[in-house]
């Protein structure tokens, strides 16, 4: 695996140990063993997987991920620990690396930010690099259902549209901020905002996200 990839399992295995299966997240109706259980199907299920993405496999989707939710929460904090079986495609470091280094980043933050007394991450400057590079690669999927259009800037200046359009949100805040932003945490994301008051609190209510 990968070194973000790897050091985000870790550190999402450890959250999620240390918050109990009942602390809450910020994936809607989701506690910890959701989430849990969630992280390990789309790694280790992947005949189920697909329903993430395919309505025709949703329902196939929810029966195997009740089935992970009623497994021993310890249980599931092991399997993302030890990461995905040999025959599986994140087993491979560059996917690993382009598929898991976010989405762990996120669910870290679904965990971390869902408790009341959580402090923000003091992210090195090479992470946040390599967030923001992978935003710019997707930044048009997130922002795709934006009713807005939607701008986002790093405090150094760089810049990425993640939906044309008029008038125009610009969302400005570090790396971490702008993605937890545009996977739909608006409400959790740290961001200065420019433009006109209506757009910016339509753009904070949209159902952004892959």
């Amino acid at each position: 695996m990968s070194t973000h990839a790897k050091r985000e399992r870790l550190l999402l295995a450890d959250l999620l140990e240390s918050a109990g299966p009942e602390a809450p997240t910020l994936c809607e109706g989701w506690k910890a063993r959701d989430l849990a259980a969630h992280v390990v199907v789309r790694e280790r299920r992947s005949d189920a997987a697909g329903g993430l993405l395919l309505k025709q496999l949703a329902a196939r989707l929810d029966r195997v991920q009740a089935e992970f939710t009623a497994k021993p929460y310890e249980e599931l904090i092991q399997l993302i620990r030890t990461g995905p079986p040999r025959m599986s495609p994140f087993s491979v470091k560059q996917v690993d690396e382009a598929a898991n280094t976010v989405e762990f980043f996120v669910h870290s933050e679904d965990v971390r930010r869902a408790q009341p007394d959580w402090t923000a991450r003091d992210l090195d400057p090479v992470f946040a690099d390599a967030l923001w590079r992978r935003m710019e690669s997707t930044a048009k999927m997130y922002g795709r259902k934006s009713p807005v259009g939607l701008v986002l800037r790093r405090p150094n200046g760089q810049t990425v549209v993640a939906r044309k359009g008029t008038p125009v949100v610009t969302a400005t805040g570090e790396p971490a901020e702008l993605l937890l932003f545009v996977s739909g945490r608006q409400d959790s994301a740290r961001l200065e905002f420019e433009g006109d008051k209506d757009a910016i609190v339509r753009a904070q209510e949209a159902e952004l996200g892959l």
